[in-house]
């Protein structure tokens, strides 16, 4: 492959919602999340719609970590008892990377300064990146455009290609 051709790696969207895994609403994040990872080089091997529930997305997580280098959930990141995608993440991460979700706070908190209530984290399920997205569609591609730069450098580190890349 060429190095002037940017590599496409495969990607998961997993979208955690009570009123769309019941069909009462439509999932507009995560086409919008699908569509932005697209546009970097991203190919999307599935999306999926599960309820707010600890087990499913848990369960999501891993089976979809096993077909994606890269998992990206929208939903279930705010405060409210039944938001607990970051519980069911770091349930299933053996490592957490820190920096990733501070920075999407950080870019964030430019827009609104809600965005520091996100509880989303970013880890690592297997050889695959997980990073949590908040459920609006509009704050899950401005969260994702604050990191899509680094998501390619960390699954190449995890797939156990360690040279270290120049920008």
């Amino acid at each position: 492959m060429s190095s002037s051709i940017p590599e496409t790696f495969r990607a998961a969207v997993l979208t955690v919602s009570d009123s769309c895994a019941r069909g009462e609403r439509n999932d507009l994040s995560g086409p919008a999340v699908a569509s932005s990872l697209q546009e970097h080089h991203f190919s999307i091997v599935e999306t999926r719609v599960v309820a707010d529930d600890h087990a499913a997305i848990q369960k999501a997580i891993v089976e979809l970590a096993r077909r994606a280098r890269l998992v990206v959930t929208t939903g279930g990141t705010g405060i409210s008892a039944r938001d607990v995608t970051p519980e069911a993440t770091r349930s299933v991460c053996g490592r957490m990377l820190d920096g990733v979700s501070e920075r999407m706070r950080r870019e964030g908190e430019k827009k609104t300064l809600f965005a520091v209530l996100s509880r989303g984290l970013c880890g690592v399920c297997g050889t695959s990146v997980v990073l949590n997205l908040p459920g609006s569609p509009a704050g899950a591609v401005e969260s994702l455009q604050a990191v899509i730069d680094v998501l390619p450098h960390a699954i190449q580190l995890l797939a156990g290609r360690t040279e270290h890349m120049t920008n």
